[in-house]
């Protein structure tokens, strides 16, 4: 009897696993095999090792200093109780370049490499600020279609720019959906090939006619840059790109990990592996208007146009605002609850990353600012 369960059962997973890929759906059986199998209902901060990755490489690290204040001042209670519950493994300031406080917990330390989810998404269009400024890229207004060709015959493509992907209004069509196996968001991170699976896809507005958050449309940005690269005969990966012009000459302390499809693709959207103290480093690139010790990285006149809203309030390219808040911040943002948050009035860098966050919340106005509030009680503001 148990012979021919366990025989019926292997039958059914065969079945199910060929009916999978016969049906175009094989990117269920990795799902499964990666997140699902796992004991999780999404990705989670430390699946890079279920992953291919692309490697990018750091170099001479400069250490972030720390201030003669550094963790003077003890978490309150009831916040770290706030964080202990969402799982959080990290938590920093960083108050006039130097780390004022940094906390880790839940087994993570400061040198945990974790996953960005969408923080990776500002980190991109980063990249593109500087293909641009290098002419391997035209402008923001540049036409998307002299990239993508694929879309020449698609009227709404036609008038789509390659910063309307950034910006997140392109008109691609796209829904956002993280939970539902079914979902596109789902096909996009465990299909074996994501630049054919996007490009298949279609335009249903006009451009610039309404706002909507798309993975989609940053990933068909990271393929604007690869062929953009390409282009200009550099025949590199965005990770070394990205190595190139932002990690080694801001002596990252740690190589990083991208996620790849199967034909080595960073998953530009989300999915960079570090650890908190480079994270912050991210933030006060984009706090110094683009320049380190120096050296202009990022152009200052694009990192202005990072944070500053087209059309809605709390987004510019690739970037969340909170510019009513007071004090104004804007930030990086993953999905479980990654944020770099950045503070100019007050010259600060506030990190948090973990395992999960408060759904029950809005991210944006009600969990960020407890982040800010905290960090500005430490700061003595």
């Amino acid at each position: 009897m148990l012979k021919r369960i366990l025989l019926g059962l292997i039958t059914l997973v065969v079945a199910s696993t060929a009916l999978a890929y016969l049906t175009g759906n094989g990117f269920l059986i990795t799902a499964l095999q990666r997140t699902y199998l796992q004991g999780h209902n999404t990705a989670n901060i430390n699946d890079h090792t279920a992953f291919d990755v692309n490697l990018i490489a750091a170099a001479t690290p400069a250490p972030l200093p720390k201030s003669p204040a550094y963790n003077l001042e003890p978490l309150p209670e009831e916040f770290r109780a706030n964080l202990d519950k969402f799982k959080t493994a990290a938590f920093l300031v960083i108050k006039n370049g130097e780390i004022l406080a940094e906390h880790y917990m839940n087994g993570y330390d400061d040198r945990s490499k974790t996953n960005s989810f969408s923080m990776a998404k500002t980190v991109t269009t980063m990249l593109v600020g500087i293909a641009i400024e290098e002419g391997y890229i035209d402008s923001l207004e540049q036409p998307l279609t002299d990239y993508l060709p694929e879309f020449k015959d698609d009227p709404l493509a036609q008038t789509a720019t390659v910063g309307q992907l950034s910006l997140m209004n392109s008109g691609y069509e796209w829904t956002e959906h993280y939970y539902s196996p079914f979902s596109p968001t789902v096909e996009l991170l465990y299909g074996p090939d994501v630049s054919d699976f996007l490009l298949q896809g279609s335009f249903s507005a006009e451009p610039g006619s309404f706002w909507e958050y798309s993975s989609a449309s940053t990933q068909l940005l990271g393929i604007v840059l690869k062929r953009a690269l390409e282009a200009g005969g550099r025949d590199i990966t965005i990770s070394e790109y990205l190595s190139e012009k932002i990690w080694q000459p801001m002596g990252m302390n740690d190589d990083a990990l991208w996620h790849t499809d199967d034909k080595g693709l960073e998953f530009v959207y989300c999915c960079l592996n570090t650890n908190a103290r480079n994270y912050a480093k991210l933030g006060l690139l984009m706090l110094a208007n683009g320049k380190w010790n120096g050296q202009q990285l990022v152009p200052a006149a694009f990192v202005q146009r990072m944070i500053t809203p087209v059309g809605q309030p709390y987004y510019g390219l690739s970037t969340w605002l909170g510019l009513e808040h007071n004090p104004s911040h804007y930030h990086f943002s993953g999905h479980l609850g990654q944020y770099i948050i950045n503070i100019p009035e007050y010259d600060m860098v506030v990190v948090r990353l973990g395992e999960t966050r408060d759904k029950s919340i809005d991210f944006r106005t009600e969990e960020l600012p407890i982040y800010v509030k905290h960090a500005m009680d430490l700061a003595g503001h």
